[in-house]
């Protein structure tokens, strides 16, 4: 009996030592709304609707440059997607310089699908430093 008590003890400590130390990270508000953006024009792009990014690309470019400019809360590592981030920054003008000049459907989705592959870069080394 001692050891069945010995063993659930040491299993609710454990337990309970775990959940504490696997605290979720505070959210990162400029990524969400970088995010939102993203998921609101990329996959209707997937679809072959590019009017929401036709209409939304300029406020890409300004979600990206909010979050580059922005102070990573704690939890994560600013300094391992900073140059992410620029390259997010620099697409997304790429990108609505695109939309602007009118540019044929299948360029502007070639770049977006670009686009969306270094927004999951960013969040692949989020979780490194250990989101998306």
């Amino acid at each position: 009996m001692k050891k069945i008590t010995l063993i659930l003890t040491c299993f609710l400590l454990l337990t309970v030592a775990k959940s504490g130390l696997a605290q979720p990270k505070e959210k990162w508000p400029e990524l969400e709304a970088f995010h939102e953006v993203m998921s609101k024009t990329f996959h209707p792009a997937e679809e072959g609707k590019l009017d929401p990014i036709k209409t939304r690309s300029y406020e890409m470019v300004q979600k990206a440059i909010a979050w580059k400019n922005s102070t990573a809360p704690a939890g994560y590592d600013k300094n391992a997607v900073t140059k992410t981030l620029k390259k997010l920054v620099k697409g997304a003008k790429e990108l609505n310089n695109m939309v602007q000049r009118n540019a044929a459907d299948n360029e502007i989705k070639e770049e977006l699908t670009e686009l969306h592959e270094v927004f999951h870069e960013i969040t692949e080394k989020c979780k490194s430093g250990d989101h998306h």
